[in-house]
């Protein structure tokens, strides 16, 4: 076979190679790009929820008079929220204000809990803003 038509092999080989290796990076690439945008989907939806919850939560300390139960009721599905971003994410600083969030969930059921029944729910709507904001692609 003349050296000429090895070359051509050759480099059609190499050509395909290069072909097959490019593709792979570009389907691991675009496989990694969506599955962090699910997870950054998953956050901002999560913590839309957890606003909602909030808003829940600041109507149900205002009604506490008529019916404590629904803070409980508020705090309980943000503690759940919470879980699920919480499940979902290695991110660093959704982590921190998951946290947070948490914290300041737990400071108002403890409130709460020792007979408060206008607690500040300040922390708890700073820390869901964070929250959001961190969530936000």
């Amino acid at each position: 076979m003349p050296a000429s038509r090895r070359r051509h092999r050759h480099r059609a080989r190499t050509g395909a190679t290069i072909a097959a290796t490019a593709l792979v990076a570009l389907t691991l690439t675009t496989t990694a790009a969506c599955s962090a945008v699910n997870k950054a989907l998953d956050c901002v939806q999560t913590a839309d929820s957890i606003a909602d919850s909030v808003t829940d939560l600041q109507q149900a300390v205002r009604n506490a008079a008529n019916d404590p139960t629904q803070t409980d009721e508020s705090l309980a599905a943000i503690d759940s929220n919470l879980r699920k971003i919480g499940d979902k994410t290695d991110d660093a600083d959704v982590n921190k204000a998951v946290d947070d969030l948490s914290r300041a969930v737990s400071n108002v059921r403890t409130a709460v809990k020792n007979g408060d029944d206008t607690p500040d729910i300040s922390p708890v709507t700073d820390a869901a803003g964070e929250l959001t904001k961190v969530c936000t692609p």
